[in-house]
């Protein structure tokens, strides 16, 4: 069985800027914001949402199958994920479009500012759950507004359980609409500032959010993170990783983590350190996609850090 991914794949131009962002933003000149920042540094990987999930989840032994739309451009990602031995049967490609770009700017204290053209993503809505076969769970990342709210509403209509991971999509969602895709999802997954967004919007704290869910998960960077799940909070500690390099792509690496837990029936604990190992070995590489670890590896991590066998 397979766990399908609905989300982005896209190209990523990261570029670092060597000082901070809050010595050259004015706050009394916010209304009149202008401002440049050298690059010295920058590079293209290969990423989005969907590819960097997939990418991650195949390292832990699952089976991922992407769902996605990609332009005219989508070539050099091809052949990457036939290098990798990951199926495109659902990757549609879009002409006379761009496979989604987002441009990076990453300061000292890892601080980011993104801007981000959605391209062939807008047409993500033309990809159909009913087209994969031998799914067991999926999830909804952030992809095509319209894509995304016909994705949560095919897996319901199907059966097949899937998480909520609006990620930076969210704001494109009125509250109402919020609750409607978490009504119908059995998981939601967000970072601490989409968790305080979705309150904002909802109307609602988390804990009443998380009654509608099996599991709802916020995750807090080198904080750790929170599964509120069965009426209780299980704090789950941040992995310690060996090097601090580049936080872009962390979030779809732990969500991997919960994925697999999930389908391979793994308590709450276990599933939310799994995922916070899992960011803590992309955080030292650079990109969504240039860690490399073999399965025996990730567990002897795993035993090494929390002191216990998680496969």
């Amino acid at each position: 069985m397979h766990t399908l991914i609905c989300g982005s794949i896209a190209y990523d131009t990261i570029m670092v800027f060597k000082d901070h962002f809050k010595n050259h933003i004015l706050p009394e000149k916010i209304h009149i914001l202008n401002v440049a920042f050298l690059v010295p540094d920058m590079r293209r990987e290969f990423g989005g949402c969907a590819g960097n999930i997939a990418y991650n989840l195949q390292m832990i032994g699952g089976h991922p199958l992407i769902m996605a739309t990609v332009g005219d451009d989508y070539s050099p990602y091809a052949g990457r994920l036939q290098d990798l031995g990951l199926a495109q049967d659902h990757v549609r490609q879009v002409n006379g479009a761009f496979t989604a770009q987002a441009f990076i700017t990453t300061d000292l204290a890892d601080n980011q500012i993104t801007a981000f053209h959605p391209g062939a993503m807008n047409f993500s809505h033309e990809n159909h759950i009913a087209d994969a076969n031998d799914v067991n769970l999926g999830i909804v990342a952030p992809d095509g507004r319209e894509g995304m709210v016909q994705h949560a509403r095919e897996f319901h209509e199907s059966g097949i359980p899937f998480m909520f991971d609006p990620g930076q999509g969210l704001p494109m969602f009125t509250g109402e609409e919020l609750l409607d895709f978490i009504h119908k999802a059995d998981y939601v997954a967000v970072n601490d500032y989409e968790g305080q967004l979705l309150h904002e919007r909802t109307g609602r704290s988390l804990e009443t959010l998380a009654k509608l869910v099996k599991g709802l998960i916020v995750t807090k960077g080198a904080e750790g993170s929170v599964i509120h799940a069965d009426g209780q909070q299980v704090q789950i500690p941040s992995a310690r990783p060996d090097r601090l390099v580049d936080p872009t792509g962390c979030g779809d690496a732990y969500r991997a983590g919960l994925l697999y837990g999930i389908t391979h029936d793994m308590d709450w604990q276990s599933t939310g350190q799994l995922g916070s190992l899992m960011g803590a070995l992309k955080i030292t590489q650079r990109g969504g996609q240039n860690h490399s670890f073999t399965k025996d590896e990730i567990g002897q991590r795993y035993f090494e850090i929390f002191g216990s066998r998680v496969f």
